[in-house]
């Protein structure tokens, strides 16, 4: 489990563990949406395996940034003296902004290793 977690990190190919699956060698500090190779570079693993294959994506994506925003009120709500101040809605918003493209990236790839082949 804990390789799985350090291959998504590193957006290595489920299949080998060497081809990249963005054109991004690193997934956090990016701006913009991702460039996905269709296949793995080293081993030629199809990654979209059909048209619509990452609509699944977008709920682990939706999960991450409600996730984040729940974070980010907790945390938020420390330094102001009322527990629901209207202040930190646009500190929310700037965090979820923030990590907008890592969550595209990080959820696509949760979704590929989620259905990979593991009879291989």
């Amino acid at each position: 489990m804990a390789t799985t977690l350090v291959h998504i990190l590193n957006n290595t190919c489920p299949h080998c563990h060497v081809g990249k699956v963005f054109d991004e060698k690193n997934i956090f500090l990016n701006i913009g949406f991702p460039k996905m190779h269709p296949t793995c570079s080293h081993c030629h693993h199809k990654f979209e395996k059909e048209p619509g294959y990452f609509f699944g994506a977008m709920y682990i994506s939706y999960g991450l940034t409600v996730a984040q925003a729940i974070a980010t009120y907790i945390i938020a709500q420390f330094f102001f003296p009322v527990a629901f101040d209207l202040r930190i809605i646009p500190i929310i918003a700037l965090v979820i902004l923030a990590l907008a493209s890592f969550n595209i990236r990080f959820s696509r790839l949760l979704w590929i290793y989620m259905f990979k082949n593991y009879s291989m």
